[in-house]
């Protein structure tokens, strides 16, 4: 549990945005110096997401996603652009979302809407979204924010929309990290998570082939 872990909440947040405020606007600061991972990182969410856009009676929509804790848009301009028809960004630092404008380049005509927010005062708009991509964000959510993040996101979507996490995962518990003022969680406490916060798991899968001294990465797709 956050609670645990995180003991004053608004320190929990402050510090966190205060750290990014610091990061470079490039990709290596986006992914921590591991820049080098992206196109890996990329390439199996692609085949990841692509299982759902697939023909078929539940298939998922390829309108609109939105991309949270988006940085400078690398998920944006590298995976969404090229399967949706317009992108919505949300990151807490304005910084980031100013970069994108010039990062994404000519495609990013099609991102509607920039949203500068902490995802836990976030609410995307009702009916809206084909994919909710949540990558490398969800450890700067206490427990509570994430599942009342988690169930707006589950309002935000259209029909056989689904929400994706994709994060590190702690071997065991919760971790705190004082540096980026952030939190791992074992896989057990985000599926609870994302019971709570009544989605169903339609599918889990650890990604392959990044580097070994950095935590598990595990991609999940619910609705």
């Amino acid at each position: 549990m956050t609670s645990e872990v995180v003991e004053n909440e608004f320190e929990f947040y402050s510090k966190a945005k205060k750290y990014w405020k610091d990061v470079p606007a490039t990709v290596d600061g986006m992914l921590g110096g591991y820049g080098h991972i992206s196109s890996i990182d990329i390439n199996s969410s692609r085949k990841f997401l692509q299982r759902f856009l697939r023909d078929g009676p539940n298939r998922t929509g390829t309108t609109r996603a939105l991309d949270c804790g988006a940085g400078i848009g690398r998920i944006t301009k590298r995976l969404l652009l090229p399967l949706f028809k317009s992108v919505d960004m949300v990151d807490v630092t304005e910084d980031f979302l100013t970069k994108a404008k010039s990062y994404l380049g000519e495609e990013g005509r099609r991102v509607r809407n920039y949203f500068c927010c902490g995802l836990q005062d976030f609410s995307p708009e009702p009916n809206s979204y084909d994919v909710i991509w949540i990558q490398w964000v969800i450890g700067h959510l206490t427990d509570n924010h994430l599942s009342d993040f988690l169930k707006r996101c589950r309002a935000g979507l259209r029909p056989n929309g689904i929400v994706v996490i994709k994060d590190n995962m702690a071997q065991e518990g919760v971790i705190m990290d004082d540096v980026d003022s952030s939190v791992c969680r074992d896989l057990d406490v985000v599926r609870k998570i994302i019971r709570r916060a009544g989605l169903h798991l339609l599918a889990e899968e650890r990604q392959e082939n990044f580097p070994d001294e950095i935590y598990h990465v595990y991609t999940f797709a619910m609705r």
